[in-house]
């Protein structure tokens, strides 16, 4: 994957702009009254609201159409192995556990990430919002024309084999 480029660093401040575009990050503000090439500023914050300012972190984003230019969404229907939340339903199991990898679909069964997401285990209540679930994935298609919302805050995505190639809201 040589042809990305990478910013190192925490806490620091980064900003990068299309080549193709020059002039388009304003200078010295962040919420223009009018953006260069007719650009749309959106602020993603990362912090709670009850924050201290200087604890603050966030995001500007100039975008082409504002994120709220979308089509309804649709609920994703085919992810056979995700599991609910009725962790308290199953026996805690004190044994050490170890999972082998996932078979790999059949030659011509096709599963992009959702469908290939599998619940290993889990705990809390997704409903209150305090919890876990550990997942596993496998894929082999792409997700054209769909995206996946994870409003839970985080996700590690570690794949079973070969590279992955994301495309997020930062590009």
């Amino acid at each position: 994957m040589a042809e990305y480029q990478y910013l190192s660093g925490f806490g620091s401040h980064f900003s990068s702009e299309d080549a193709r575009c020059p002039g388009a990050l304003p200078e010295g503000q962040n919420s223009p009254q009018k953006c260069a090439y007719g650009l749309y500023a959106e602020q993603l914050s990362g912090s709670a609201f009850t924050a201290p300012r200087t604890e603050n972190v966030r995001s500007w984003l100039y975008r082409i159409r504002p994120s709220v230019v979308h089509e309804p969404f649709k609920p994703y229907q085919v992810a056979p192995f995700l599991r609910g939340n009725k962790w308290d339903e199953q026996p805690p199991n004190p044994n050490q556990m170890r999972w082998s990898p996932f078979d790999l679909p059949e030659t011509g069964e096709e599963r992009d990430f959702v469908a290939g997401l599998h619940t290993v285990c889990g705990a809390g209540d997704v409903r209150s919002r305090h919890g876990l679930a550990v997942h596993v994935y496998l894929c082999n298609k792409s997700m054209e024309n769909a995206a996946f919302y994870n409003s839970d805050g985080d996700f590690l995505i570690v794949p079973q084999q070969g590279p992955l190639d994301i495309t997020t809201e930062f590009g």
